[in-house]
Formats: C-alpha cells, sequence, structure tokens
C-alpha cells in the first residue's frame, strides 16, 4: 500500500536536513554561539566592519555593549 513509503521517505527527509542543521550548528559553535552574519548590502557591510573594529580583537562577532567603548 501507499504507506510503505513512508519509512523511505522519513530516511531520505533526516539525510536531506542534515547538512543544514549541521551548518547552522557549525556557524554558531565557530562565531562564539552566535549566528552567522550576511552582508548583503553595504550598510550591512559597514556595520559589520565597525563591529571588527570597535570588538578589539578584530572579529566582528566579539562585541561589546555600549558601555565598554571609549
Amino acid at each position: 500500500m501507499w504507506y510503505e513509503i513512508l519509512p523511505g521517505m522519513a530516511i531520505m527527509g533526516v539525510c536531506l536536513a542534515i547538512p543544514g542543521l549541521s551548518t547552522v550548528y557549525m556557524h554558531r559553535w565557530t562565531n562564539g554561539g552566535k549566528e552567522k552574519r550576511i552582508a548583503r548590502y553595504p550598510y550591512q557591510w559597514a556595520l559589520m566592519e565597525r563591529d571588527r573594529r570597535l570588538s578589539g580583537v578584530n572579529k566582528y562577532y566579539v562585541s561589546k555593549g555600549l558601555e565598554n567603548i571609549d
């Protein structure tokens, strides 16, 4: 019957989901627990460069609060 295909579809769905989910977790692991930032527009790139400059360690994902900026 039609339900005999469900186990195969479930296995295929899991196999297709693994790369996408593992990419998210690898980015969180490498970026100190934060999501990967994507600069699609020049303004977003300028904000990332500002964050990189203000962090003091040349990494955009290590941010300081406003109280720590001189």
